[in-house]
């Protein structure tokens, strides 16, 4: 699969360049088994400039065929380069960034190159119902792992401890899966979609 790298994209964010666009496709919940219910998801990265991917999916149950029965979540966040910011970057707030990107050029970049060929990244998602999941992993070429390294939970929030999730392009598709710990159990398959570029 071929793929065009924006022109105003920061250096850092080329590693996850691949996934730039709005993605739709078919999951089942759970193990995936033939009694898993399914569901389609619309997932979408976009850039603003800034050194950061957001992020937002939304989802729905549906029929074996396909039909959307009714909306079942959404999710939104950020996708980053794990480094330390300084003053180039922008926040805490509305604290402006410099005019001139932290990270300049991949000359730049390679040095966060980690000892697997790859880059360590940070994901920050936030769920309906007061949960808020903060990932590191890292990111090589068309393969992304992730586990949580915090779950922030609201008060009357539902149980909810650790998750993992992985992606990967296969044949320009966008595979991923996640397992989840909560209510009291260990890390189990949560859900799992193949999902197609459309834009």
């Amino acid at each position: 699969m071929s793929f065009e790298i924006p022109t105003d994209l920061t250096p850092e964010l080329v590693p996850l360049s691949w996934l730039l666009g709005v993605w739709e496709g078919s999951g089942r919940l759970g193990e995936g088994t033939s009694d898993s219910e399914h569901f389609f998801q619309r997932a979408t990265f976009a850039h603003h400039g800034l050194p950061y991917l957001q992020y937002t999916a939304e989802s729905w149950l549906t029929d074996e065929e396909g039909n959307h029965l009714r909306p079942l979540s959404v999710e939104a966040g950020f996708w980053a380069l794990d480094r330390k910011l300084n003053d180039a970057d922008v926040g805490p707030g509305l604290s402006p960034a410099d005019i001139v990107p932290a990270l300049k050029s991949a000359d730049e970049v390679e040095p966060f190159r980690n000892g697997d060929d790859g880059f360590d990244i940070t994901a920050t998602i936030v769920h309906p119902g007061g949960i808020s999941e903060l990932y590191y992993g890292s990111i090589k070429g068309p393969q992304i792992q992730l586990t949580t390294d915090l779950v922030m939970r609201g008060q009357h929030s539902k149980d909810y401890t650790a998750a993992t999730r992985l992606f990967g392009l296969v044949n320009g598709d966008l595979f991923w899966r996640w397992d989840v710990a909560a209510e009291g159990s260990s890390l189990t398959p949560h859900a799992s979609a193949i999902l197609k570029k459309t834009s």
